[in-house]
């Protein structure tokens, strides 16, 4: 008879919104550059709930100050009492393992190459958590196979940039230098480059990743266009269409050559990767 209640309830592993996720960052074994990826692959699982980094005085203070405020992370200083003794390490197993036993997380992300966090590991996944590890291709082989998922990140690759749709662009006119310039025609200009620069529908290239992502855990390669949804507002809570110039989700995904779309019997629509090398994304 099993008398833990908890490891029942967090072996649906379910990519439900409602699904608590901890993104745990060791500041002081991986770049600032690390943290958006690691949200990305982070969201897929669900809200995620808890973000922080840890790491003592001079990495915090330095480096990691800016990344950490942008993203909302909180950060947690750790002193270091003895030479080579690293307490953030020691800190950031602590809290994993109180949010585990508290409820506030069932998935956990930690974020590091550090295989002292393979015992870790493998302790929150005997409870019945999710486990993925973001790392670089340092990560040891210990601590990839200790984890569910291992996600690893390339240093220097781009980042969620925006690509516009160079066909939508009209191209700039150079104006005759001869033809005088009056107050009624610099007021028409301006409000042809405003209108110019809304007509301008962009791609941004992480769509494309996320439709790669979430289709890639289903049998029919395909993700609903809602969950596309949820899962861009997960990782990005101001994110919206009209950013890029779209109506909504539907008319943004229409523009993008590497995407299909296609109703289903019950009116919703599904979309899957039109071609499997997606090499040129955003272009």
């Amino acid at each position: 008879m099993n008398n833990n209640p908890r490891s029942n309830a967090v072996q649906d592993f379910s990519n439900g919104t409602d699904v608590p996720v901890a993104v745990l960052v060791d500041c002081d074994n991986v770049p600032p550059d690390i943290l958006p990826y690691a949200l990305r692959m982070a969201a897929q699982f669900g809200r995620v709930a808890l973000r922080r980094g840890y790491g003592n005085h001079g990495t915090l203070a330095n480096r990691w100050q800016e990344a950490l405020v942008r993203l909302a992370f909180t950060p947690h200083l750790q002193y270091q009492y003895a030479s080579g003794k690293n307490t953030a390490d020691i800190a950031l197993a602590l809290d994993a393992l109180e949010a585990m036993f508290d409820h506030r997380a069932e998935t956990f992300c930690l974020v590091t190459s550090d295989s002292d966090f393979a015992y870790l590991c493998r302790k929150l996944r005997e409870r019945g958590a999710r486990v993925c590890i973001v790392g670089e291709s340092k990560t040891p082989e210990a601590l990839r196979n200790a984890s569910d998922l291992f996600f690893e990140w390339t240093p220097g690759e781009p980042d969620a940039d925006v690509s516009a749709d160079s066909a939508e662009k009209s191209p700039a006119k150079e104006e005759p230098a001869s033809k005088p310039k009056t107050a009624k025609t610099d007021q028409t200009k301006e409000a042809a480059k405003e209108s110019s620069h809304i007509a301008v529908k962009q791609r941004p290239r992480f769509v494309v990743e996320a439709v790669s992502l979430l289709a890639s855990d289903t049998s029919e390669g395909k993700v609903g266009l809602g969950p596309l949804g949820a899962y861009l507002k997960r990782t990005d809570p101001a994110f919206s269409p009209k950013k890029y110039g779209h109506s909504g989700l539907l008319d943004m995904v229409k523009t993008y050559d590497l995407l299909e779309l296609q109703m289903e019997p019950g009116g919703h629509w599904s979309v899957w990767l039109a071609d499997k090398n997606a090499d040129g994304i955003g272009g």
